[in-house]
């Protein structure tokens, strides 16, 4: 499994590997493209692969940098949930490459062997819970709370 990512992947087997490798795709993405739009329907989970990224948090009237995103990291958890809008923007911070998948597809497969299905779903949790961590810091710059 060349292209998935490490870190997102740890603990799956050789054979989990070649399922979640055969469901997806290279995407390249130029410098500030845009990987996830913020607010449109969540279909596409990506783990990115070479490059770097950022999310952030877009309104009408600013965009603010939330969190960077590395070779290993995922994009589009929310695409595991059934008609979920993207919650976070996530712009190329230069030219990358990720493996793209569809949400749905990923999904079902977790339900197909649950034992990848926790593993998967728990990655994905840390990927939540990292965002979190990420929000509350620019928050907390923001609002000039130190951090301890």
């Amino acid at each position: 499994m060349q292209r998935t990512a490490d870190l997102f992947v740890t603990g799956l087997t050789k054979s989990q590997l070649q399922v979640l490798d055969s469901l997806g795709h290279e995407a390249e993405f130029e410098e500030n493209e845009l990987i996830v739009v913020v607010g449109e329907e969540s279909r596409m989970f990506y783990l990115l692969l070479t490059g770097s990224a950022a999310v952030e948090v877009a309104s009408g009237f600013c965009t603010v940098f939330v969190q960077a995103l590395e070779p290993g990291d995922a994009i589009g958890w929310s695409s595991l949930l059934p008609r979920h809008e993207t919650l976070f923007q996530v712009r190329a911070r230069e030219r990358c490459t990720a493996l793209c998948m569809e949400g749905a597809a990923l999904a079902r497969l977790c339900h197909v062997d649950p034992q990848l299905g926790v593993t998967l779903l728990e990655h994905a949790l840390r990927t939540v819970a990292g965002r979190v961590r990420g929000l509350e810091a620019r928050l907390g710059d923001f609002c000039g709370f130190k951090r301890s």
